[in-house]
């Protein structure tokens, strides 16, 4: 269920996708709210689901993970049938950033790090291409990053 949010929850929203260390009384300043009642939305907003969670985005080349890998996955049917299987295999892939079902020609598109393409191609061969089901891989490597984010629009 979608939860009514107005324009000061908004704004409550967009300060804390760009900074989450800030504190409940630097939001109520920023929105026009005293400390009391944005302190009460954003706990509000907790307990809803709409606030996931708090968490430090680091920068992924600073830390030697330099190549981005976008690989489509085509199950065989007997690995359709495995779907919670194959599900449950990505999840135990630290190097798997983000995996999603797809409608279409592929199954399932995985956002994948890696510090090269030596390590992408260990990865490859010694986990993902020994996932019971896959029938095909396709592997696209990312140049450039363009744009990257983990703000949601969230202000209209």
């Amino acid at each position: 269920m979608q939860s009514e949010l107005d324009s000061y929850d908004r704004r409550i929203l967009a300060l804390l996708q760009e900074d989450a260390s800030l504190s409940s009384a630097q939001i109520a300043e920023q929105v026009g709210l005293s400390q009391s009642p944005c302190w009460r939305r954003i706990q509000r907003m907790k307990e809803e689901g709409i606030i996931r969670g708090q968490v430090t985005l680091l920068d992924r080349k600073k830390i030697g993970l330099n190549t981005q890998i976008f690989a489509e996955i085509k199950l065989n049917a007997h690995g359709r049938s495995n779907f919670t299987e194959f599900t449950e295999a990505i999840r135990g892939f630290p190097e798997v950033l983000e995996c999603y079902v797809l409608m279409g020609a592929v199954d399932f598109m995985l956002r994948i790090v890696a510090a090269d393409i030596e390590a992408y191609e260990r990865f490859f061969f010694e986990k993902l291409s020994l996932v019971p089901g896959i029938q095909e891989v396709n592997s696209i490597v990312a140049l450039s990053e363009i744009k990257s984010t983990t703000s949601l629009p969230v202000l209209r």
